[in-house]
């Protein structure tokens, strides 16, 4: 990844020794619904309907992929916890599975988009729309996809969080929904695109779903903010585990034979060590004769998008995911579909420092900003296909040109991206809530501010030297 070896030159540290900006709470688990299969006030949201899936595309090694993502944990911490030692006996354990950087938020977007766009933070994002997905990748080949998102308002909601009734206490309300935890949202992509934003649902859709047996092929599970342990602890994700998880294990409609489930963390707790997290592959697809055991391979958050590519021989985002040190396809996927991992495993010197944070050049950092680039079109995927170029990205614009960081910051500015566009979803159709300001422009990206239009042509001047 080009940002990567750059911010090397740009930071004076290697390491930031920044601390999560939150404090686990000492709550006691409550089931927010009946049962997995139920619908819940709770969740706030009624369901939209059933999800109406493409015909089944059968894949090399699985028909159905699974991400549930929880929150901020050391490795450490996950495997001392009973209940994640128990599960791992019915997997394979990814005891060298790292994250991209912190904090949270640009981890989320690496996995659907292959890149963080050196991401600093948690603020609010909206990536352009000619910025491509996997979405782009798995309906290039018609396969079903979704994002189930626990006590997300509506379908499609673009919202930086919503506050609901604390069910938890059961008196006052409590913030257990953020954009931060629902990366495809965060791509115009996708969340400008009706049929697509509406996609991403919330629990009382899986319900439904899961009753109709509408479960896509493609889907990516965030539980809620004590849930996925970001404001409780690693024994609240067991017993989140132990009640929602381990009934759908057994459910065909869920886990079926050509299932697989990928559980892991967003980062680890700690910043000051590298970004190892405690990561599973679960489901009736995992081979009999691996259940139980453990991969030391080196894997990252981009080995989620280039095992799927495998998979189903799809086409690559010409970004991380095709950085050969940190694609790995998960091992027994790499041995079905005949790709070549790198050999990185164990604890090599070859891994590099996954932990970096705030420094990493990009479109998303107003303090070393860049704008977005084309991806490496020459790139070569675990997918074999093509790589996928939206409508209207500038392709000459590559990171061999792009020129130096500038401090949008330092002027009182932030980047362009930081602007909400305003439109939203509560009623299952598009809505505007604030008109956008936002220009187009022929570039590789919207323009937000025309006040940066001279930066822009700065930029662009610089690129054709």
């Amino acid at each position: 990844m080009a940002q990567l070896a750059r911010c090397a030159l740009l930071a004076g540290s290697a390491l930031s020794l920044a601390t999560p900006a939150f404090a686990a709470l000492a709550q006691s688990f409550q089931p927010p619904t009946l049962t997995p299969e139920s619908v819940s006030t709770n969740y706030t949201g009624p369901s939209n309907n059933t999800l109406q899936n493409t015909p089944l595309v059968p894949g090399k090694a699985f028909d159905r992929f699974i991400q549930i993502w929880f929150e901020n944990t050391d490795y450490a911490t996950a495997a001392s916890s009973p209940v994640f030692q128990n599960i791992t006996k019915q997997g394979i354990l990814l005891s060298q599975y790292y994250a991209m950087t912190h904090p949270s938020e640009p981890n989320y977007i690496a996995v659907v988009g292959g890149d963080f766009f050196g991401q600093p933070s948690d603020d609010f994002r909206a990536i352009p729309q000619n910025i491509s997905t996997v979405v782009d990748l798995l309906e290039d080949k018609n396969i079903s996809w979704a994002s189930y998102q626990e006590s997300m308002p509506y379908d499609g909601c673009t919202l930086f969080n919503y506050t609901s009734f604390d069910y938890l206490t059961d008196n006052g309300t409590y913030t257990y929904y953020v954009r931060k935890h629902n990366p495809l949202i965060i791509f115009d992509s996708v969340s400008n695109v009706t049929d697509r934003a509406l996609r991403i649902r919330n629990f009382n859709d899986f319900a439904v779903d899961l009753n109709a047996s509408a479960m896509p092929q493609w889907s990516f599970i965030t539980p809620n903010l004590v849930d996925d342990g970001h404001d409780t602890t690693i024994d609240f994700i067991s017993d989140w585990i132990t009640f929602w998880l381990m009934p759908l294990l057994e459910d065909d409609r869920f886990n079926n034979n050509r299932t697989i489930i990928l559980l892991t963390f967003d980062e680890t707790e700690t910043y000051t060590i590298n970004n190892q997290i405690y990561t599973l592959i679960l489901g009736g697809g995992v081979p009999k004769d691996l259940i139980g055991t453990t991969d030391d391979t080196f894997y990252t958050h981009y080995s989620a998008l280039s095992t799927v590519q495998a998979n189903w021989r799809l086409g690559s985002l010409g970004r991380g995911d095709t950085n050969t040190t940190l694609n790995n396809v998960f091992e027994f996927v790499a041995n079905a579909t005949g790709w070549k991992n790198n050999g990185i495993s164990g604890n090599s010197s070859a891994i590099p420092l996954l932990n970096l944070t705030g420094n990493i050049p990009g479109p998303l950092n107003g303090e070393f900003y860049v704008p977005f680039t084309a991806p490496n079109t020459s790139a070569v995927g675990a997918g074999g296909g093509p790589v996928f170029v939206a409508a209207g990205l500038n392709t000459s614009l590559t990171a061999a040109i792009v020129p130096a960081p500038v401090n949008l910051t330092a002027s009182g500015g932030d980047t362009p991206w930081a602007a909400n566009p305003g439109y939203d979803y509560p009623n299952g159709t598009k809505t505007f809530t604030n008109p956008p300001s936002q220009s187009s422009t022929s570039g590789s990206g919207k323009l937000v501010a025309p006040a940066l239009a001279g930066l822009f042509a700065a930029f662009a001047m610089a690129c054709m030297l």
